[in-house]
């Protein structure tokens, strides 16, 4: 896949991957839609990037809102008539404790990680329906395979987007749409640095950036890594129940 000539939309481009993403795609002569809520940090990439690339288009939107993104694509259609990559990156991790249940924080996470991507689709599809062609990229997470402590609700909506779009690539495949899954490990950004536990192998935002960018123009299935952590959460999954939560409980 080449991005010359083609309009690509990054959602949650204010900040961690999607900024890196931002940053690394506006040096391939194509035009940019950058979005994320929060719209000073937004302001702000798109003045670093219109050095490089006078075809960048920020537009401050909420993925987690259905009419939001509804209107974020028209004003794209506006602006550029056509969307042909769309990078579904933005997302939210909450950190959950048991003693302080809230059911608002599984709202909140599954608003942009998992009906995000979905809002867009929908608005995304015809389109791309209409002209045989088009790549939706939807950034999961290696945290999609079981459920870890204090992180049900973010385990839950990654492992909810991973099935999702393995189920839409299978079925747009004969329309010509490509559908390409993100599956990063622990990648340095303001949501990591949150964290209060050890992350393995914790990767660079540009290094990722440029991992899923080579990967979405080799047009791979998945995007995965780093291959340590892909091998880590591969065991982590086939380790049988009751070894899991023995070995659970001792990181609580």
């Amino acid at each position: 896949m080449k991005f010359e000539n083609k309009t690509i939309l990054i959602t949650g481009a204010s900040s961690g991957i999607g900024k890196q993403l931002a940053k690394q795609l506006a040096i391939e002569n194509c035009r940019l839609v950058i979005s994320a809520r929060r719209e000073n940090l937004l302001e702000e990439l798109n003045q670093t990037l219109t050095q490089y690339n006078n075809q960048i288009f920020s537009v401050k939107c909420d993925v987690a809102d259905k009419n939001d993104v509804a209107e974020t694509h028209q004003k794209i259609l506006d602006r550029f008539g056509i969307i042909d990559v769309a990078i579904l990156n933005a997302g939210v991790a909450v950190q959950e404790d048991v003693l302080k249940f809230n059911s608002q924080n599984a709202e909140k996470t599954f608003g942009a990680n998992f009906f995000g991507i979905v809002y867009w689709i929908e608005k995304l599809l015809p389109e791309f329906l209409n002209r045989n062609d088009g790549c939706i990229v939807g950034v999961s997470s290696l945290a999609d395979n079981r459920g870890y402590s204090k992180s049900g609700s973010y385990c839950a909506s990654k492992a909810a987007a991973s099935i999702y779009l393995e189920g839409l690539r299978l079925e747009l495949k004969k329309y010509g749409i490509k559908v390409i899954t993100v599956k990063p490990g622990f990648v340095k950004s303001e949501m990591t640095d949150a964290n209060k536990f050890h992350m393995p192998f914790l990767m660079e935002t540009d290094e990722a950036a440029k991992v899923i960018i080579n990967g979405i123009k080799k047009e791979k299935r998945i995007i995965q890594f780093p291959w340590q952590t892909v091998l880590l959460s591969k065991l982590a999954g086939m380790v049988p129940g009751k070894i899991y939560d023995r070995i659970g409980e001792k990181y609580q």
